[in-house]
């Protein structure tokens, strides 16, 4: 498989159970409640611009997906910045710039929107997601994500 045989597209509704399917291979869980939720706001409702794209291989298989959303204001965040939420290619086909491709249409997508700035989360010790970010142009911001412990 090469990256011409992946076609990058907005998600659907009828994609739930392959985003499922691809990221529980991953975490080795399902976590169907949290991709439920994710599509009622993301996908399914009219309040959000579509911002989530899926790959998909020959025969219409999803291979993976990017999952992200427009800031209206949270925090006095300013409307031209967007979230990567989650990003996910399915192990079976990893290492064969699917994830690139998903970041890079993610972006031009974006840009179309107005968007200037994506933030995204990563846990500072996950090294390989540090630096598949960090080869995707994305570095530190001026953000700070902050915590307590219950």
């Amino acid at each position: 498989m090469n990256k011409n045989t992946i076609k990058i597209r907005l998600m659907q509704v009828d994609d739930f159970n392959a985003v499922v399917r691809v990221d529980e291979k991953i975490v080795k869980a399902s976590r169907a409640d949290y991709y439920r939720l994710k599509f009622e706001t993301l996908v399914q409702s009219p309040d959000y611009l579509p911002t989530s794209l899926v790959a998909e291989a020959e025969g219409g298989m999803v291979v993976g997906f990017v999952m992200g959303e427009l800031y209206i204001g949270e925090y006095g965040i300013s409307q031209n910045k967007a979230t990567l939420e989650t990003i996910a290619v399915d192990p079976d086909h990893q290492h064969k710039g699917i994830g690139k491709q998903l970041i890079n249409e993610f972006m031009d997508h974006l840009k179309t929107l107005g968007v200037e700035k994506v933030n995204t989360l990563v846990n500072g010790k996950d090294s390989a997601l540090m630096h598949f970010f960090g080869s995707n142009q994305f570095s530190p911001s001026e953000t700070i994500n902050l915590e307590r412990s219950l």
